[in-house]
């Protein structure tokens, strides 16, 4: 009997080659990652600006217009702060102007009566600003009522408040600025030692800003406001209580709002009707020049503050360069649509990444 012999094939001729399934490590330009780094762009572009509005100018670097720039800076970041935290939240404050303009004037109705009485000077700013305070925290809540309580849609419970505050605001004082604060006045020209009251006000105003900035960053509460605004739903799922801490969101903004508005008293030396009319939409541009999501689920706060900052180096600027008062809500009209497209092109180059 014959025996076939079979032959068996070794295993790399049963087997085919494997794919490599390994994909190379390529190294990430370092321009291609600074440029996709929010905060490093506009830091660049804040720079910039500087620095070519002080080569057309050596005068902008002066003391005075620095402290006038830091003035301005410290009448938007708290608003801009504020609105940070409602926006990562997934929400939008449109009322914030208007508050600031109400809570300035009944500040200036409260303390009027002090003034004529040649109070301490200190006691009225104390109580121009605790009722600021509570004024703005009183049109907070009512937003937070109609929102968490009602339902109604951020935009339009915000923006009815926004309305209300400006017509409220110009029936309390026919449209003129109420009362003339001569305490007010004097504190803001004052030095204290050597260093104008405005620029000490100022550093308070920051101090606030990076109080509210360490919260969002590392605080239950910060954590909070991201969760929220990634996913309403997982949140609620997790135990956060979600309506409560919406409507401490509007809260916050409205007492940061009012607190806003009583620095304009001091600055101004009266409560104004038009206070913050165009502080609402500028505040927001410098949330979203600053990478926060409209959205909702991210944002930084150092790029609020950046993005602040450079519409009002923007802003002051072409005041400065002689720039037609008319043209420059033009000019940070575009600064704005430029950023945004820094921003999209950074996404793109983060995606690709």
């Amino acid at each position: 009997m014959k025996c076939v012999g079979i032959r068996v094939s070794s295993s790399d001729e049963l087997t085919p080659p494997l794919p490599n399934l390994v994909t190379p490590v390529t190294e990430v330009p370092k321009w291609r990652a600074l440029l996709a780094n929010q905060l490093t762009v506009l830091l660049v572009i804040l720079v910039v600006l500087m620095v070519l509005l002080g080569n057309h100018n050596s005068r902008f670097f002066t003391s005075s217009e620095m402290s006038f720039l830091l003035a301005d800076f410290s009448g938007l970041v708290l608003v801009a702060v504020a609105e940070t935290f409602v926006i990562i939240s997934g929400g939008i404050d449109l009322s914030v102007g208007s508050v600031m303009a109400v809570s300035g004037v009944l500040a200036a109705r409260a303390m009027q009566p002090l003034i004529n009485s040649h109070t301490n000077e200190a006691v009225v700013l104390l109580l121009g600003t605790a009722v600021a305070l509570g004024v703005g925290m009183l049109a907070g809540a009512i937003n937070a009522t109609l929102i968490v309580g009602f339902n109604v849609v951020p935009f339009v419970a915000t923006l009815a408040m926004w309305y209300g505050g400006q017509g409220l605001a110009l029936v309390w004082t026919g449209g003129q600025p109420y009362g003339l604060n001569p305490g007010a006045q004097t504190w803001s020209a004052a030095t204290i030692p050597g260093v104008p009251f405005m620029s000490w006000l100022s550093l308070i105003v920051i101090g606030i800003t990076i109080v509210l900035g360490l919260v969002l960053r590392k605080a239950r509460y910060g954590r909070y406001t991201f969760a929220i605004g990634s996913n309403n739903f997982a949140a609620r799922a997790a135990g956060i209580s979600v309506q409560r801490y919406v409507g401490s969101f509007y809260v916050l903004s409205g007492a940061l709002a009012g607190l806003t508005g009583m620095f304009f008293d001091i600055r101004l030396g009266s409560g104004a009707p038009t206070t913050g009319q165009t502080t609402t939409l500028i505040a927001i541009a410098a949330v979203v020049i600053g990478g926060t999501s409209l959205f909702g689920g991210s944002g930084t706060y150092l790029g609020t503050v950046l993005g602040a900052a450079i519409l009002i180096v923007v802003q002051d600027g072409a005041i400065f360069v002689n720039v037609s008062a008319n043209w420059v809500p033009v000019v940070v009209a575009s600064v704005v649509a430029v950023a945004s497209i820094i921003q999209s092109g950074r996404l793109r180059l983060r995606r690709r990444s």
